[in-house]
């Protein structure tokens, strides 16, 4: 293929892709073993606000920060003033989320609980989160549930389903016209018996059951071992029923590795998936990009950098498949040609046309090295590390 039709194709494909990221991947994080310090790490949402705003100031593909209503608001840290920060630093609140899963009452569960006192409270929580998401200018409420049992016999599911759909519903009747619901599935973790949104057939059918604004959130790392994510991003697709992704990798379950770092072809298929329902429909599919990782080992801005940039690579890798020759192939069953049309996109060498795309809006050519260049890390490690000391919070670790 020429460079310039190269160009133009990967041109069209990265104006469209905007990558929501995680307020609370720029916090320190850790393990249940333990939590690990770092002295970059972002303090408050104002800090996180300005951590997403440098990484969306360096790729250009960025342009959201998705919130956690416990972690990120308070009285002192209204909806309303986090939102006009965003705005101020040149980006906006994405996603809201809700918390359900982190209070003590929650233990049997929040909307699956078996006392309907505790339903209630994850509704309320739930009911004020929308209204959050309005007060931010916020279209997308996110929702992911650790409700489960842990023993069999512990609890009725075909009733706890039923509850389910009941706080469900309620919650749908609270949304704004251009707002959005996604339910987000797990298989396990923490509960270890049944998880009561375990995938996404059951994220669909509550989805389904809610109305048309309601559609089902991938997190690519809420899986079982070899499951084919690229098949259940097609389907979800064909069925009108796909809101987005929380974006991270894993070796062995939800690892929250970085975006490609274990298998980048497998991040590739599921956006050729995309790339090939939008040419079908004459418009890109409408989704929201969200990342979902915590860097527990690695510095946080890097990390986030070192994420968006692989997703532009395989997003623009994978609007490069011929798909004109792709279905010839599999119409006439040529299994070696239709599969050599993914693997010859997937081995494309794009960073020239990367580097073009990024000369054209004016940003760095080479995002990661520009940040590590710039000495902002050593920065805000530097004021931070003074401002938690002055606050009497626990030092980091020597790690930037």
């Amino acid at each position: 293929m020429a460079q310039d039709r190269l160009n133009e194709r990967i041109f069209q494909a990265l104006n469209g892709l905007d990558i929501e990221l995680p307020s609370w991947g720029f916090a320190d994080t850790g393990t249940r073993f333990g939590k690990f310090y770092q002295d970059a790490a972002a303090i408050d949402i104002y800090d996180k606000i300005a951590d997403a705003s440098t990484v969306h100031a360096l790729t250009g593909s960025a342009s959201k920060m998705a919130v956690h209503v416990l972690w990120d608001f308070s009285t002192e840290h209204p909806p309303s003033e986090v939102a006009q920060a965003a705005r101020d630093a040149g980006i906006h609140i994405g996603s809201i989320n809700p918390n359900l899963f982190q209070d003590a009452d929650y233990k049997l569960g929040s909307f699956g609980h078996p006392d309907e006192t505790v339903q209630e409270k994850a509704l309320d929580h739930c009911l004020a989160s929308i209204a959050i998401a309005k007060t931010c200018e916020s279209r997308v409420i996110s929702l992911w549930f650790a409700d489960g049992t842990n023993y069999p016999g512990q609890d009725s599911v075909r009733r706890r389903k039923r509850a389910f759909e009941k706080n469900l519903a309620q919650c749908y009747a609270a949304l704004a016209p251009d707002q959005t619901l996604l339910i987000e599935y797990k298989p396990f973790e923490p509960a270890f018996y049944h998880t009561d949104v375990a995938d996404w057939g059951m994220a669909l059918h509550l989805a389904t059951q809610a109305g048309p604004q309601a559609k089902v959130l991938v997190d690519t790392g809420h899986h079982y071992s070899s499951q084919n994510i690229e098949q259940i991003v097609a389907w979800l697709l064909d069925e009108g029923r796909l809101g987005g992704f929380h974006f991270n990798d894993r070796r062995y379950a939800d690892d929250d590795l970085t975006l490609g770092s274990i298998d980048p072809y497998q991040v590739f298929r599921i956006f050729h998936e995309i790339h090939a329902y939008g040419a079908d429909h004459g418009c890109p599919a409408k989704l929201d990009y969200m990342v979902d990782q915590s860097h527990n080992l690695k510095p946080k801005i890097p990390a986030m950098i070192q994420t968006v940039t692989w997703a532009q690579e395989l997003f623009a890798k994978a609007c490069l498949v011929d798909l004109e020759s792709l279905r010839r192939h599999q119409a006439a069953g040529r299994i070696i040609e239709a599969e050599q049309c993914l693997q010859r996109a997937f081995m494309t060498d794009v960073s020239s046309s990367l580097i073009a795309w990024r000369e054209s809006k004016g940003l760095p050519t080479d995002p990661l090295r520009s940040f590590r260049e710039s000495g902002l890390l050593e920065e805000r490690a530097k004021e931070r590390r003074a401002r938690r000391q002055a606050l009497g919070m626990q030092q980091n670790s020597a790690y930037a």
